[in-house]
C-alpha cells in the first residue's frame, strides 16, 4: 500500500478524476468498493484506489499477477504510471523526488 500526495489545486475534483482516469488510462469502468474504487487489468489482479484523509492524497493498494508475459507487465506498468501522473498531478520524477525528501 502506498500513499501519494496530490498537487495543490487538483484536490477539488479528485474523486471525479480518479474515476475518469481509470477510463482514460485503462479503458475500464472501476468497481465502487466500500472505501474507494477497484479494477483488474493486465498484470494487476487488483488495483484499489482510496481517497486519503482530507482529499489531499490517494492510497493505492495493488496485487500483481506474476504469471503474465513481459509484454503485459510492461504495458500495465506504463498505464499505471500514466494513471498516477494524471491523478496526482506529479510526474514520476517529481514523485520519486518527493518520496526521498524527509518530512
Amino acid at each position: 500500500m502506498q500513499e501519494y500526495p496530490i498537487k495543490r489545486g487538483l484536490t477539488n475534483d479528485l474523486e471525479t478524476r480518479v474515476v475518469a482516469e481509470f477510463r482514460t488510462c485503462f479503458g475500464l469502468e472501476p468497481e465502487k468498493t466500500a472505501k474507494g474504487y477497484r479494477i483488474t487489468f493486465g498484470a494487476l489482479r487488483r488495483l484499489d484506489v482510496t481517497i486519503g484523509v482530507g482529499g489531499k492524497s490517494v492510497i493505492i493498494d495493488t496485487e500483481s499477477d506474476m504469471k503474465v508475459s513481459d509484454e503485459v507487465i510492461i504495458d500495465t506498468n506504463k498505464r499505471f504510471r500514466k494513471y498516477l501522473d494524471a491523478v496526482t498531478g506529479f510526474s514520476t520524477k517529481e514523485r520519486v523526488k518527493r518520496a526521498k525528501t524527509p518530512v
